[in-house]
């Protein structure tokens, strides 16, 4: 059966409610274990974590083929260490979705 993502109003919710905003600090040890994926500002990040939660293959190869998803890799880790970095975050086990904050114009 194909599920439809953009209708799941519950769990849409649900992850809204759940995310929040961490320092990369206390995502490190997620970030060793290979469990942390970055998600471009130009994607919803609630989105992708619904979408992801639906399998939804075709949205998801598309977004890594183009670099707007990826499991974040060291420069970023370190990045994000010497900024003290706040990200947004949100769980779709096994996996610790985050995005940069959107900066105000």
């Amino acid at each position: 059966m194909q599920t439809k993502p953009e209708k799941d109003l519950e769990l849409r919710n649900k992850v809204n409610r759940e995310t929040a905003r961490l320092p990369w600090t206390e995502l490190l040890k997620h970030f060793a274990q290979g469990n942390v994926v970055w998600v471009a500002n130009s994607l919803d990040l609630v989105d992708v974590a619904v979408r992801i939660s639906h399998d939804d293959k075709a949205n998801i190869s598309q977004w890594m083929s183009s670099g707007q998803i990826a499991k974040v890799n060291d420069q970023q880790a370190q990045d994000w260490l010497e900024a003290n970095a706040q990200l947004w975050a949100c769980v779709v086990s096994p996996f610790i979705l985050v995005q940069e904050q959107k900066a105000l114009n």
